[in-house]
């Protein structure tokens, strides 16, 4: 158990050595550290989450808007509170591969998802991206998505820098009902 804040070695039942270290343990992330969820291959039938998560609730799947082609959800493992991401329903690994109605939509959501996060949390700003390849960095690149992560000014600090961990001060549940609420409807 930890006594104080300190920067004298103190030592932590269980943990090894004392040294001048606090610890938050996240054991949530040891799934998406161990790969579960992913996709056993390529294909849309080889357990690609992406494509399960439109036949859940919204509120089971995390989901924030649907539109026809494409639907906002939140992201299991946020890089910030509001994480979320813009995902086709059609199982297409590259951006080049959508078709013109869905690259549009995709686009429609972004910005949406964009005023969302303004009129729910205040975001100062926003890192929208995606990863194509695994070389690229996707964790599913089977099933494009785009990210929409939302930021403020000084939401850097020692946490993520430091102890690789993110903060999140609010349960994934409650900040889809808070963007679903906040979801422009044009």
């Amino acid at each position: 158990m930890l006594i104080g804040m300190t920067s004298e070695p103190e030592l932590q039942e269980g943990v090894g050595e004392p040294d001048g270290f606090q610890r938050l343990w996240t054991p949530h992330r040891m799934a998406y550290i161990k790969g579960e969820g992913k996709p056993a291959g390529p294909g849309g039938d080889d357990g690609c989450p992406f494509c399960a998560i439109p036949g859940k609730s919204d509120e089971e799947g995390l989901i924030v808007a649907r539109g026809e082609r494409v639907y906002a959800v939140l992201n299991l493992y946020p890089y910030n509170g509001g994480h979320l991401m813009v995902v086709p329903y059609r199982h297409v690994a590259d951006y080049t591969d959508l078709d013109e109605g869905e690259t549009a939509e995709l686009g429609v959501l972004t910005k949406r998802a964009m005023v969302a996060l303004r009129a729910a949390s205040g975001a100062h700003g926003f890192n929208i991206g995606m990863n194509q390849g695994e070389a690229a960095g996707a964790g599913i690149a089977a099933h494009l998505h785009q990210h929409v992560v939302p930021r403020w000014g000084g939401d850097t600090n020692f946490m993520p820098v430091v102890g690789h961990t993110k903060v999140l001060p609010q349960l994934l549940a409650d900040t889809r009902k808070m963007l679903a609420d906040a979801w422009p409807d044009v």
